[in-house]
């Protein structure tokens, strides 16, 4: 009885205690915190042209590949990869014993055909032959003319000349090999005059007129240029759904042939909320703002899109008219009061409309637009 006795009086004693010190507190205030000079910017909602790149590989415009079209041993080689020749230059000698017996055997056919109908002609006038024989004999001759035509136009085949001035830039056969007609010895290229080859697809092709000017970018050059679209195929691959696009860019002592190449397209305009880059403040991965609500800084988490001239896309966390800390707020923290400068408080910079060019990227078959 007595042991519960104490422990009543050592409960009260506790209750009191707690009750002491909790009354001691509720006169301390929380410190308040000082104001912030800030400048804002209204969340505005714009027209952004959404920008897709696709993938091209530059080429030639004038490239050729060299192919024989007689067969014969190969004889005379005598460029190398790289090698820079003119028009009318010689790039293959074939070895043509053959074609040059074919020449003299067609030759002496002519001659022999000749003389038959010369004297058919003769014995005609003095009643010896009929005119059945001599007309007989004239196809003959001519035929025969024919075919040793055909013998030499054949014998021009087994020397290969440069279609136009330009650069080897593959070379297949060697001093020895066997020519067979159609397989290709060397490729010429003409490097003065380059072009990029695009799959395009089907949505934007019907965008793409002959004519029109896009820009092009050649990451193994550095070289950001601008082309003109010489060639558009007016049919889609069925199975990529692109279609190819030829746009023309000037030579560079820098640009080769094949290198990879993008092209940037105007995608379709979407209506988009957008605020200064200034505005959005990275915390580990995550992207937040400050809000000013009657002289008040309100934290708000958002999302982000493409950014452009000094703008970024808000995809989530804002509506329009909101008021976002542009300056200022580095060290503001949420209920923290602030003072707007007045210059702030309507934001009267213009801003410029985004090119249809951005990082935004397609591969045949995929496209790829804003997150």
């Amino acid at each position: 009885m007595r042991q519960g006795q104490q422990f009543i009086r050592y409960l009260l004693m506790a209750v009191l205690m707690l009750s002491g010190c909790k009354g001691g507190h509720e006169g301390k205030s929380v410190p308040e915190l000082p104001v912030v000079q800030v400048s804002v910017q209204e969340v505005r909602e714009e027209s952004i042209g959404s920008q897709i790149e696709v993938v091209g590989t530059v080429q030639a415009l004038e490239r050729a590949s060299i192919a024989a079209r007689v067969s014969g041993q190969i004889a005379q080689l005598p460029v190398v990869l790289g090698s820079q020749v003119q028009k009318g230059d010689l790039l293959v000698k074939i070895s043509a014993g053959e074609i040059s017996a074919q020449v003299l055997q067609a030759q002496t056919r002519v001659e022999q055909a000749r003389r038959n109908l010369a004297r058919e002609e003769r014995l005609q006038k003095h009643g010896a032959s009929t005119s059945e024989t001599v007309k007989s004999l004239q196809e003959q001759a001519r035929i025969a003319e024919a075919a040793y035509e055909e013998a030499k136009i054949m014998l021009k085949y087994v020397t290969i000349t440069a279609p136009f001035d330009g650069t080897v830039t593959r070379k297949i056969a060697n001093v020895g090999d066997l020519a067979s007609p159609g397989v290709v010895l060397l490729e010429l290229e003409n490097g003065k005059a380059l072009q990029v080859v695009a799959q395009v697809p089907e949505e934007l092709i019907l965008k793409i007129h002959k004519g029109d000017v896009l820009p092009v970018s050649i990451p193994a050059a550095g070289l950001t240029l601008s082309g003109k679209v010489a060639e558009v195929a007016p049919a889609a691959d069925p199975f990529t759904r692109t279609a190819p696009v030829k746009i023309n860019i000037v030579a560079d002592v820098n640009l080769r042939s094949g290198q990879f190449a993008r092209v940037t397209l105007t995608g379709s305009d979407e209506k988009s909320l957008t605020i200064s880059e200034k505005a959005v403040l990275l915390s580990g991965q995550m992207e937040r703002v400050f809000l000013v609500e009657n002289n008040i800084a309100r934290l708000r988490l958002v999302r982000t899109g493409i950014r452009y001239n000094g703008q970024v896309e808000i995809l989530s966390g804002l509506v329009p008219g909101d008021r976002v800390v542009v300056t200022g707020g580095e060290k503001l923290q949420d209920g923290q009061p602030v003072n707007v400068e007045p210059q702030g408080l309507k934001d009267d910079t213009p801003h410029e409309r985004p090119s249809a060019m951005g990082p935004v990227s397609h591969e045949p078959g995929m496209v790829q637009e804003r997150p």
